[in-house]
C-alpha cells in the first residue's frame, strides 16, 4: 500500500530482490549484492547516519529474509554462506521471529515519570488516587518511585495541569504476554518459552527490527525442483489483493503452484465438528466454551492461562483440517498455508501436514518478483467451493457466526484482540466459571479478526467489506 510505514517497503522490497536472486543464473552472488545494489556508492542516505550502518542493517534484514536468526548471526558469515545454506535447508528454523538488533532503537525504559510541568499543587491528586505509594514529593514536586509503580496511568488522569507524562517502548507495550524484552544492552530480546506468536511486536515496531523469518526460499526451492506444490490461503486473503478470490487463484498457478484450496473449506469443517463439541459440552453442563481456531489464542491458553484450558474447544483449526484433506487430495505433494500472520508459522511448524507457511506480503513479493498480474488472470474454480460461514472465519464475529448457524442455542460474545487486559478478562471468565450473558467465546488473536494480522496488506475496514461481498455471493454452510 502506498501509505504503508517505509520499514514496511524495505521488507518487500528485499522479499522481491531475493526472489529475482532464485532466478537469476548466481543465487548466492545476486544475494550478497542486495545491500549494494540497494545503497550504491554515493547514494543519498535515508534513515541511518551513513551508507555502512544503512548496508548493515540491510544485511539483516536479507538474513531474516532467507530464513535464518540474526541472534546466531556472527557478523563474519556471508550472505553468499547464508544463501547457501537456505538452498540445503530441509526445513525451517524454529522460532518465527527475530530482532534485527543493527535495526532496533534501543529505546529508553518504558516508565511514567514527572516532567518539568509539575507545579507541585498543595491538592496532589496524583499522591491520592496511587494505590500503591509510588508518588512522593522532591524539592516541591511529584516523583515517583518505578519500583512502585504499576503502570496504571490514574496519576496521569488526576494531573490537573498534564504533568505526567509515560515513556512507551512499542514492541513490549503491545506484548500481551510480555514476551519481549531488553536485555543488558538495552536491546529487545524475545523469550519463546512466553510467546505466542500473535505478531503485535511486529506491527508495534516503528523500525521493522522484529522481523518474520521467511520461507520463501524453501518454497522457491521446491517450485524450481518442480514438485507438486499446493497452496492453501486463509480466509482472510480475500481483499488483500486486487481482484477477485478466483482470479488470485490463477495467478497463483502462473507462479508456479500446482493446485490452490480455500482454507475457509477446512473452516466449514471446524464449523460442523466445533458446533457439535459446543451442544455436548452444553448438555453436560459447562457454563461455556471458547473457540479454537486461532493460534495465537491456541498458544496462549497452552502457555499462559492454565484456568481457561478446560473451556477451550478441542475441535482442530480450519488450517489443520483443510492440510489433512490437501494430503489425502495430492499424496506426497508440498503444502504450503498462505498466512495473515506469525502465528500460523508456529502452528504449521507442528502439523506435520503443512510443510511451510509464507505471509501475504511474501505472497504479494513473488507476484511482483514474477511479474504477475491478477487484474490480467481470468477466473477458475476451486475443485472444493466453500461456504459463507466458512469465508468469513477471518472477520470478528464470523466463527461465532458460523457455529451459531448450526447451533442455534449459541450465545456469543467477543474477544476482538489479544491485549493484556482481554488476557485478564479471560482468566476472570475461567476462576468465575462464567461468562455474563454468553455460552461461546469467540477469541480472535488479532483486532478485526485474522484480516488485521500482522502481515496483512489492505486496510481491515476495506477488506472486511470485500469480504462481505463475497460471503453475498457464498452459499450457506450445511450440517
Amino acid at each position: 500500500m502506498s501509505d504503508s510505514p517505509n520499514h514496511i517497503h524495505l521488507k518487500k522490497e528485499i522479499l522481491i530482490r531475493l526472489a529475482r536472486a532464485f532466478a537469476s543464473d548466481d543465487f548466492e552472488e545476486s544475494v550478497r549484492l542486495i545491500p549494494f545494489d540497494m545503497r550504491p556508492k554515493g547514494c543519498p542516505v535515508p534513515y541511518r547516519c551513513c551508507i555502512h550502518r544503512e548496508r548493515a542493517i540491510l544485511r539483516s534484514r536479507v538474513i531474516a529474509g532467507l530464513g535464518f536468526s540474526i541472534e546466531s548471526d556472527d557478523e563474519r558469515t556471508s550472505l553468499n554462506a547464508y544463501a547457501r545454506a537456505a538452498l540445503a535447508r530441509e526445513r525451517p528454523e524454529p522460532e518465527p521471529l527475530t530482532i534485527l538488533s543493527d535495526a532496533c532503537n534501543g529505546c529508553p525504559p518504558n516508565r511514567i515519570f514527572v516532567t518539568d510541568l509539575c507545579q507541585g499543587c498543595v491538592a496532589r491528586p496524583c499522591q491520592s488516587v496511587c494505590k500503591f505509594g509510588a508518588i512522593g514529593m522532591e524539592d516541591g514536586r511529584s516523583v515517583i518511585d518505578p519500583a512502585k509503580c504499576k503502570k496504571c496511568k490514574m496519576c496521569m488522569s488526576a494531573c490537573p495541569y498534564h504533568a505526567i507524562a509515560q515513556i512507551t517502548v512499542p514492541c513490549e507495550d503491545n506484548c500481551p504476554v510480555s514476551a519481549i524484552q531488553k536485555d543488558e544492552q538495552g536491546l529487545a530480546r524475545i523469550d519463546f518459552k512466553k510467546c505466542i506468536g500473535c505478531g503485535k511486536c511486529v506491527s508495534a515496531c516503528p523500525f521493522g527490527a522484529v522481523h518474520e523469518k521467511s520461507q520463501l526460499v524453501d518454497l522457491l526451492s521446491k517450485l524450481k525442483k518442480g514438485r507438486e506444490v499446493v497452496a492453501m490461503v486463509a480466509p482472510a486473503i480475500v481483499g488483500q489483493f486486487p481482484g477477485t478470490i478466483r482470479q488470485l487463484r490463477t495467478a497463483m498457478l502462473r507462479a508456479g503452484f500446482s493446485d490452490v484450496a480455500e482454507v475457509a473449506s477446512g473452516a466449514d469443517e471446524t464449523s460442523r465438528r466445533e458446533a457439535v463439541e459446543f451442544a455436548a459440552r452444553m448438555k453436560e453442563g459447562a457454563p461455556f466454551m471458547t473457540t479454537s481456531c486461532c493460534a495465537a489464542y491456541n498458544n496462549l491458553a497452552a502457555i499462559h492461562l492454565p484456568e481457561i484450558r478446560p473451556y477451550v474447544s478441542s475441535t482442530g483449526t480450519p488450517l489443520h483440517y483443510a492440510a489433512e484433506r490437501v494430503k489425502k487430495d495430492h499424496p506426497g505433494c508440498t503444502s504450503v498455508f498462505i498466512s495473515p500472520c506469525v502465528a500460523k508459522k508456529i502452528e504449521g511448524l507442528a502439523d506435520p501436514n503443512v510443510d511451510y507457511v509464507i505471509n501475504f506480503e511474501e505472497l504479494g513479493a513473488l507476484f511482483v518478483a514474477l511479474k504477475v498480474e491478477i487484474l490480467d488472470c481470468e477466473e477458475s474454480a476451486f475443485t472444493v467451493e466453500s461456504s459463507k460461514q466458512g469465508r468469513g472465519f477471518g472477520i470478528t464475529h464470523g466463527v461465532a457466526a458460523a457455529i451459531g448457524s448450526l447451533a442455534p442455542e449459541a450465545h456469543p460474545c467477543y474477544v476482538n484482540g489479544i491485549t493484556k487486559d482481554s488476557v485478564r478478562q479471560l482468566r476472570g471468565f475461567a476462576l468465575k466459571g462464567s461468562c455474563p450473558d454468553c455460552n461461546l467465546i469467540e477469541v480472535m488473536g488479532c483486532e478485526g479478526g485474522c484480516v488485521g494480522g500482522n502481515a496483512t496488506i489492505n486496510k481491515t475496514k476495506v477488506a472486511v467489506k470485500i469480504i462481505g461481498e463475497l460471503l453475498a455471493q457464498s452459499e450457506d454452510l450445511k450440517a
